[in-house]
């Protein structure tokens, strides 16, 4: 148990400020959560406690999303990503996460970079809810490899040309199908221990506030600031992928 108050203060730092990032942009929670906690906490206890976060941040701002909740739109990034959460348990625990992860903060580095750098490009309208699904599927690997279910479906909704509203709705509600699915396959296999349980105490109060800040701040943003705010964070979990891998965790 990270029992100690430099280790406890990294806990609700790292809370606090992806609290912030995740009522701002919707999701992330894990991305920036994991960056200081993997200085502190072992990978066991981590990711369960970041996806315990991002699920109470995404539920206390689910009132934020009323305006671009589509129900026929996020529908099906929902049922490709709870059939997808196991498969990335399953690549976590089986093949070689490590691979993946360089390979994954590559693409999304270049992406992130391509996105800051050239104008918005033009949507993507062909392929319907079947690779609506399908990036839903990879977000739902994602999540059970990394914790990031929400990068796929940020990328995606961007090709698709949708409104900011709509983006933010459908992230929202995708990453609570996820975190819900995450959550429930590790406590069939014993990963909330007592300790993780302890820390869930620390983290809840952590990061309310920040996150209803950035909730409130996300009302100012305009379609084009909100969407470099996500090109910045998909480059940063490129970056932070890389550096883990190359720390070869």
């Amino acid at each position: 148990m990270p029992d100690t108050w430099p280790m406890l203060g990294m806990v609700v730092a790292g809370a606090a400020l992806a609290g912030f990032v995740q009522g701002l942009s919707g999701f992330a929670f894990s991305l920036v959560a994991m960056g200081v906690w993997a200085w502190v906490l072992a990978p066991q206890i981590a990711a369960p406690l970041a996806v315990f976060g991002a699920l109470l941040g995404q539920l206390t701002s689910f009132a934020s999303i009323r305006g671009g909740f589509q129900f026929g739109r996020i529908a099906p990034f929902v049922v490709g990503g709870v059939a997808g959460v196991p498969i990335g348990v399953f690549i976590l625990h089986n093949a070689d996460p490590l691979r993946f992860k360089l390979a994954i903060g590559f693409f999304l580095t270049v992406y992130g970079l391509f996105g800051l750098l050239t104008s918005a490009p033009h949507a993507f309208t062909r392929g319907g809810r079947g690779l609506d699904a399908f990036a839903g599927l990879i977000g739902g690997v994602l999540g059970g490899l990394a914790g990031m279910s929400g990068i796929v479906p940020a990328i995606w909704t961007q090709f698709r040309g949708w409104k900011r509203d709509l983006r933010r709705a459908t992230m929202q509600v995708y990453n609570i199908a996820m975190q819900v699915t995450a959550l429930t396959v590790y406590s069939r296999t014993g990963a909330l221990d007592a300790t993780t349980l302890k820390l869930f105490a620390v983290v809840a109060p952590a990061m309310l506030l920040p996150s209803y800040f950035g909730t409130r701040l996300y009302g100012r943003f305009s379609e084009k600031t909100f969407a470099r705010v996500i090109f910045v964070l998909l480059l940063a979990s490129g970056a932070a992928l890389l550096v883990d891998g190359a720390r070869g965790r």
